[in-house]
């Protein structure tokens, strides 16, 4: 072999070897990228491509519910169970069993999808519903929702007896309906 040949055999493994090297560097690069992206993935945006899914899903105060999720709202989702709708703050929940592997992210949602969790208790005290509030610390109460503001719901009791429940503290509304 010729010392032009062992010349070009010498640079050809340099470059070769420069190239696992970029290739190496850039699967770092492009694995450090997907992590830091899926970082700003929420859970409603993983929940909104499940919509139509049977979901079995964990919430605070409640235990497990199975059913179909039919809706996601900002800060809420509706599932429909085996006899009756539930309506979730998705603060509350803890973990969420079958959901999609995608995501929707929120820029991509509808504006109706974009609808608060008072928009959603609101058409349930329109209804006049008979509604089981469960709260995050376990309670419930029996009531009828009767008025919403920006971060509570308004609802009377059995007992004609009003009763005020802080979002913070509301884990699931079930209709009762």
């Amino acid at each position: 072999m010729s010392w032009e040949e062992q010349l070009f055999s010498v640079l050809d493994d340099l470059e070769q070897q420069a190239e696992a090297l970029y290739d190496a560097e850039r699967d770092l690069e492009l694995a450090d990228r997907s992590r830091s992206e899926y970082a700003q993935v929420t859970l409603a945006s993983r929940l909104m491509a499940s919509v139509d899914a049977d979901l079995v899903v964990e919430v605070r105060g409640v235990g497990r519910i199975a059913g179909n999720l039919q809706r996601v709202g900002t800060g809420w989702c509706l599932l429909h169970g085996a006899r009756q709708d539930w309506i979730l703050r998705i603060e509350a929940i803890t973990a969420v069993h079958g959901a999609s592997a995608r995501s929707v992210p929120e820029v991509a949602w509808s504006p109706v999808t974009r609808l608060g969790l008072g928009s959603a208790l609101r058409r349930l005290a329109e209804a006049g519903e008979r509604c089981l509030v469960h709260l995050v610390d376990g309670g419930r109460h029996e009531v009828v929702l009767t008025r919403v503001g920006k971060d509570f719901l308004e609802a009377t009791t059995d007992g004609g007896h009003a009763v005020l429940v802080a979002f913070s503290g509301l884990a699931a509304v079930q209709n009762r309906g």
